[in-house]
């Protein structure tokens, strides 16, 4: 393991992680054990469905850790406008960042004034309010459909790129964040979701370019990273 590896505090890496759960059987005691180890462990955000950005925004009001707010998700598939008042009213609820899905379909058939129009208008409708993370589903893409995706969330005034929902085909690989990394200029985020469950498999990450991790095993993470820091 490399310098970074060996040296590595853990609440510098859990200030990469946003602390995700999605999972739609969750109620409101597992939202609130997700903030409240997201508050121990110094989180930089918790990621839930919009349901659950009051509760979020109530129990972590005055801290570090900020709201994330999934948009669109997990298919993307549904109508900007939607999209756009969705990412809005998670705002409004305390949200401070939103991780919303691209047109994937869209995407695929090459339309790509239809998916910078979709991104460019959930950014707009929060502008100066959150931080935009676009997930482009890199499962089903290839990789000049990657570079696509990256090119137009960029244009559109995305603050991140980000790899998977978790939810489709395959997730976050070392290969993926790095051409993402490649494929965007440095004022835009990488992050990097979907299988991340160790503090190696995050490190990896972070090695190959992704400025956030996505993981609902953020606690197993920093745990990983306190042991390899004794080393």
């Amino acid at each position: 393991m490399g310098t970074f590896g060996a040296s590595i505090d853990p609440r510098s890496l859990a200030r990469y992680i946003d602390h995700t759960l999605l999972k739609p059987e969750a109620g409101a005691a597992a939202i609130e054990r997700l903030c409240d180890e997201a508050l121990r462990f110094g989180f930089r955000t918790v990621c839930v469905n919009g349901r659950w950005v009051p509760l979020c925004a109530k129990l972590l009001s005055g801290t570090s850790v900020g709201v994330s707010a999934v948009v669109g998700f997990p298919l993307g598939a549904g109508m900007s406008e939607v999209k756009a008042y969705e990412a809005e009213t998670a705002v409004r609820a305390g949200a401070s960042e939103i991780d919303m899905v691209l047109p994937v379909g869209a995407l695929l058939d090459g339309d790509e004034a239809g998916v910078l129009a979709d991104i460019r208008q959930v950014v707009d409708a929060v502008k100066g309010k959150a931080i935009v993370k676009v997930i482009l589903e890199t499962g089903l893409l290839n990789d000049g459909q990657k570079r696509t995706a990256c090119r137009l969330a960029e244009q559109a005034g995305a603050h991140f790129v980000k790899t998977s929902t978790g939810f489709g085909p395959g997730g976050a690989t070392v290969e993926d964040v790095r051409l993402l990394r490649e494929s965007v200029s440095p004022a835009i985020g990488v992050k990097a979701s979907g299988g991340i469950r160790d503090f190696k498999t995050a490190l990896a990450m972070i090695e190959a370019g992704a400025t956030r991790i996505g993981t609902s095993s953020g606690v197993a993470i920093v745990s990983g990273a306190s042991g390899a820091a004794s080393y």
